[in-house]
C-alpha cells in the first residue's frame, strides 16, 4: 500500500469515527434508569398478622421526584429504546443510558445539560468522546475488530492528531493543520517505518523511508511529481533529479566499481555518461 493510499485509508477511518460520534451526540433524549420497586402490602386482623408483597409493576415509564417534587430519575421504554435518566435540583440531565437493538449509549453532561463525555457500543466496535463546553469534540478514543484510534481535536473540533494501530498495515501517526489537512503522516508498518511531509493543499511533498535493505527519500512538486530523490542500498547508493514531467535527467551513482554520472534528455534517452 502506498503513502497515498494510506494517508486516504487514515482519513475515511477519521470521516467514519467523526460520522458514528456526531450519531452518539444526537441521542439527547436518552434520560432513563432502573429502579427496583417493591411494595409491601401489610394487613392485621385481630388473630394474626399477613404481609403481601406486589412482585411484579408493568409500565412503560417511572418517575421519582424529589422533595419538591422536580423530576430527578426517569426510567422510560419508547418503541425500541429504553433509558434512564438523572437529572440534577435544577432539571437538566446530567447523566443518561439508554440502550435499542443496535447499541448501547451512556451520556454525561456538565451543569448546563451540555455533553461532556460520551460512550458508545455497538457491533461495529466502541467510542469514548470528551466534548468541551462548548458541544465540540476535544479527543476520541475508538475501537473496532481489527483497528482503534485515538484522535484530539482543536477548540473547533478539527481532529488535529490522530494515532491509530491497524491489524494489516500497522501503527500510524496523523498530524493536521487548523484547515482539517494532514501536514505529517508516520507510519510503522511490517517492512519497516516511512515518514511523509505534505504541503497546505494535503499533497505529499517529502518522504521518507526506511526498509532492511534500502533507505530513500523523495521530493515531489505540487503536481506529485517526483523532482529528486536519494536512496541507499547495500551494495549501490544514488542521487535523481527529475524534470517537472517526472523524467529522471541526471543520476549520480556510487556501486562497488565505484562512482558514475549520467545524464539524459527529456525523453530518458542518455546524452552523456561519465565514466
Amino acid at each position: 500500500m502506498t503513502i497515498e493510499e494510506r494517508l486516504g485509508k487514515v482519513e475515511r477511518e477519521l470521516a467514519d469515527a467523526r460520522r458514528r460520534n456526531r450519531w452518539l451526540l444526537t441521542t439527547v433524549g436518552l434520560a432513563v434508569m432502573g429502579l427496583g420497586l417493591v411494595w409491601i402490602l401489610t394487613k392485621t386482623t385481630d388473630s394474626a398478622t399477613a404481609a403481601t408483597t406486589l412482585k411484579e409493576i408493568r409500565a412503560n415509564k417511572f418517575i421519582v421526584v424529589d422533595e419538591n417534587g422536580k423530576d430527578r430519575v426517569v426510567l422510560n421504554v419508547n418503541k425500541d429504546v429504553a433509558g434512564l435518566g438523572l437529572l440534577d435540583k435544577n432539571g437538566k440531565t446530567r447523566a443518561s443510558l439508554s440502550t435499542d437493538k443496535d447499541q448501547v449509549n451512556l451520556l454525561l453532561s456538565d451543569e448546563n445539560g451540555k455533553k461532556c463525555t460520551a460512550l458508545n457500543l455497538s457491533k461495529h466496535g466502541s467510542s469514548l468522546l470528551l466534548l468541551d463546553e462548548n458541544g465540540k469534540v476535544q479527543a476520541g478514543l475508538m475501537a473496532a475488530k481489527d483497528v482503534a484510534g485515538l484522535s484530539l481535536s482543536d477548540e473547533n473540533g478539527i481532529p488535529r492528531a490522530l494515532l491509530t494501530i491497524d491489524k494489516a498495515t500497522g501503527v500510524g501517526l496523523q498530524l493536521s493543520d487548523e484547515n482539517g489537512k494532514p501536514r505529517a503522516g508516520l507510519n510503522v508498518l511490517p517492512d519497516g517505518p516511512d515518514l511523509m511531509l505534505s504541503d497546505e493543499n494535503g499533497k505529499p511533498r517529502a518522504g521518507l523511508n526506511v526498509k532492511k535493505d534500502h533507505m530513500g527519500l523523495m521530493l515531489l512538486d505540487k503536481n506529485n511529481k517526483h523532482r529528486a530523490g536519494l536512496s541507499v542500498d547495500e551494495d549501490e547508493q544514488n542521487i535523481r533529479l527529475s524534470d517537472h514531467n517526472g523524467k529522471i535527467r541526471a543520476m549520480l551513482t556510487v556501486d562497488k566499481d565505484g562512482p558514475s554520472l549520467t545524464l539524459s534528455d527529456e525523453n530518458g534517452k542518455t546524452i552523456r555518461s561519465i565514466p
